[in-house]
């Protein structure tokens, strides 16, 4: 049986470009996730347990979210990215080398979380002008918990 006709009222040319950014949305939040999971199991100094259980609860929200963002991608007709590879090319964010401090730990996923952030942003208008508001309703939540995380995360760099 051949291959059925999608038709959901978004054209085949918006699909794409919406799975497009979904796909490096993805990549980001894989690659940030991988980090926050890293920095969970090799965290050292006297914030070891906060930063052991907050990066716990950061990682486990992203795996999650790695499926909602893939399965849109699916819906959309598309295949969504599975490999290092892809998602090396696709993300706006460093791996990083070696164990940093604590601190840097910090801010480094500050950075991630933030680049997360922009990346979903740089999709809502295309999302927006197919009228995708499945896209929309994700792209808001992913936009709205990367905001606390790095705003969580950014409490923790406070002096007092």
């Amino acid at each position: 049986m051949g291959k059925m006709q999608m038709n959901t009222g978004i054209s085949e040319k918006d699909r794409a470009r919406i799975a497009e950014g979904l796909s490096r949305l993805l990549a980001d939040t894989y690659t940030v996730y991988l980090k926050t999971h890293n920095f969970h199991w090799n965290v050292e100094g006297p914030m070891f347990q906060t930063l052991h259980i907050l990066f716990m609860e950061q990682y486990t929200e992203m795996w999650n979210a790695i499926d909602l963002v893939a399965e849109r991608i699916r819906s959309l007709g598309h295949y969504a990215p599975g490999t290092y590879k892809q998602y090396e090319k696709l993300a706006s964010i460093e791996e990083t080398d070696g164990i940093p401090k604590a601190t840097r730990m910090i801010e480094l996923l500050i950075e991630g979380q933030e680049a997360i952030v922009r990346t979903a942003r740089s999709v809502l208008p295309v999302a927006d002008k197919a009228k995708d508001e499945p896209t929309l309703d994700l792209l808001t939540q992913r936009m709205q918990i990367h905001e606390k995380n790095a705003w969580m995360l950014r409490s923790l760099l406070q002096k007092q």
